[in-house]
């Protein structure tokens, strides 16, 4: 799209006031806050409601979930209605969802609250890169994605800073309510927009929004529950099982079979010149779908990481919500700056090159946190490590975006939003699942190991302990459960000691893993296109 706009003319475009980039760059920023401001809250939110911290794990998948499987048929609700209406209405929904969450006095209602910030996003997400479309052309248009991207992980940076600090002052539910009133104001700036026409006469493909709503929860609610189901047989806590199968592998199945078969009946619908819910020219090249497997894996390791450091320097450290923001601000700051200047960027090294060197900085960054990851974390090598990682994720976020929208004319900017949203919340979901899934796993087998032979820990005491619900817990939490036993202080030390030594390990186990993903999608990258002299000189005029 950026290059077909960038060649209608041989002079350059007049440059448009960035206020319209300003005002959509605050939508989503919304979104990006809301995400983030969950992560760093894990400490307020488990001890407000007396939950486990898998709890706000839960409440991020339900939210991507439903961003995921409703962003396309938002889309189309965004081209009938008009983008700019559908921005101002769902950026006032999204706000009210955010003061339920503020003054929810439950773990369900948060969780039903984030649901309802979840179906707002779903229809807010296609419009902003309708809105950048309207608004925007040539050089300025491509800086503009730039800006979007950036956008996200400045939101994250605001989110980190504020919730951790009014989290540790006076609540976490205060950013939240904060967020609510910048929802209301990004509501009423909506109206400085450029109007854009809806398409009153545009039918709504609902056969292929049932194969979607249905595929992506299957495909996520699978790879959530993998643990707690059985990878292959099923588990005695699984709620079902099919022929003696867990159902989370055939339900992960049964989601890719109805995505091909979505694409299927997209391609069918399209031919029948009817519009189908997203059209299948977005991913018709490999380049396309190269760049949207590159999307999928960078958001799906992004999205591990930012589960898994809060939850390690917040209940391993113990540390405030506001020392875990400080942690985290310099990986939001790198993904900032490269995702601002990957445009810039592109116009000398091609999209190929940018992308596996980037995966081999997040592959390294992440082999590192896994080496450094101890209960007494060296805050250097963190830092080094998170900023690589950073500027790796930042870097691929805007190419591969432009990758996308280059490669598409202007008339599906929404369908391109609709897939991007798609791929980013149905990746979010994948990496959170996995990396609590994984997280777990490794703590259980590492515990129940321990404590097989253990001649400390006599049968008597490991019958009055839940061995079976074993969860990622605090050393102080854990102290609280053995209270309640007849447990002794040296049999007291040492599940102590077996908690924190299983922990560290899963902690380090979960990041080599991601770093094996990594290194996979290293060639896959190859299919993001070359260097392009003659494309890159039109791009810059």
């Amino acid at each position: 799209m950026t290059e077909a706009v960038a060649t209608t003319g041989a002079e350059p475009e007049p440059r448009a006031s960035w206020l319209a980039m300003i005002v959509v760059a605050l939508g989503q920023v919304l979104m990006s806050f809301n995400i983030n401001a969950l992560r760093v809250s894990v400490g307020g939110i488990v001890a407000s409601f007396n939950t486990s911290p898998t709890t706000v794990g839960t409440a991020i998948v339900i939210h991507s979930l439903i961003v995921a499987g409703l962003v396309m048929v938002g889309a189309k609700i965004a081209a009938r209605y008009g983008a700019r209406l559908v921005f101002q209405a769902t950026a006032g929904l999204f706000g009210g969802a955010v003061m339920i969450m503020a003054l929810s006095p439950s773990a369900t209602l948060m969780i039903a609250a984030q649901a309802v910030a979840g179906a707002a996003s779903a229809a807010l997400v296609p419009t902003l890169v309708v809105l950048i479309a309207a608004n925007y052309r040539g050089r300025q248009q491509t800086q503009a994605l730039g800006w979007l991207g950036a956008s996200e992980a400045m939101g994250g940076v605001v989110a980190f800073l504020v919730a951790g600090s009014l989290g540790t002052w006076i609540g976490w539910r205060y950013p939240f309510a904060l967020l609510a009133v910048l929802g209301a104001g990004v509501f009423f700036l909506g109206r400085r927009l450029s109007p854009v026409e809806g398409q009153r006469d545009l039918k709504i493909d609902w056969v292929g929004f049932g194969l979607v709503a249905l595929a992506i929860p299957l495909i996520s609610i699978g790879f959530n529950s993998i643990n707690s189901w059985g990878l292959l047989l099923a588990e005695p806590t699984a709620p079902f099982g099919i022929l003696g199968l867990s159902p989370a592998p055939v339900m992960i199945i049964v989601g890719i079979v109805l995505g091909q078969a979505f694409f299927a009946w997209s391609r069918r619908r399209r031919a029948a010149q009817r519009t189908p819910l997203i059209d299948p020219q977005v991913i018709a090249r490999p380049r396309q779908r190269a760049a949207v497997f590159t999307m999928f894996m960078i958001v799906m390791l992004g999205s591990a990481v930012s589960f898994l450091i809060p939850l390690y320097i917040e209940i391993v450290q113990g540390r405030s919500s506001l020392e875990t923001a400080f942690a985290i601000i310099p990986y939001s700051l790198s993904i900032f700056v490269a995702a601002a200047l990957a445009s810039r960027l592109l116009d000398w090294v091609s999209s190929r090159l940018v992308a596996r060197c980037a995966f081999v900085m997040v592959a390294v960054a992440l082999a590192s946190l896994g080496v450094v990851i101890r209960n007494e974390w060296e805050t250097l090598m963190v830092i080094l490590g998170l900023i690589v990682l950073g500027l790796g994720q930042g870097a691929l976020v805007t190419t591969v975006f432009n990758v996308l929208t280059a490669a598409s004319p202007e008339a599906l900017a929404g369908d391109v939003a609709s897939l991007r949203g798609t791929t980013n919340n149905l990746a979010g979901a994948v990496g959170t699942a996995i990396a609590g899934a994984l997280l777990i796993g490794v703590l259980s087998a590492s515990v129940t190991r321990e404590l097989a032979e253990n001649p400390v820990i006599p049968e008597d005491l490991k019958a009055q302990v839940d061995l079976d619900n074993i969860d990622f817990v605090s050393n102080d939490h854990l102290l609280e459960v053995l209270a309640e036993t007849t447990a002794a202080s040296k049999q007291v030390s040492e599940a102590v000691r077996i908690n924190t030594e299983g922990r560290s390990r899963a902690l380090r186990i979960c990041f080599l893993a991601l770093t094996g993903l990594a290194l996979v999608a290293i060639f896959p990258a190859g299919g993001l296109p070359g260097y392009d002299a003659t494309a890159r000189a039109r791009r810059r005029r």
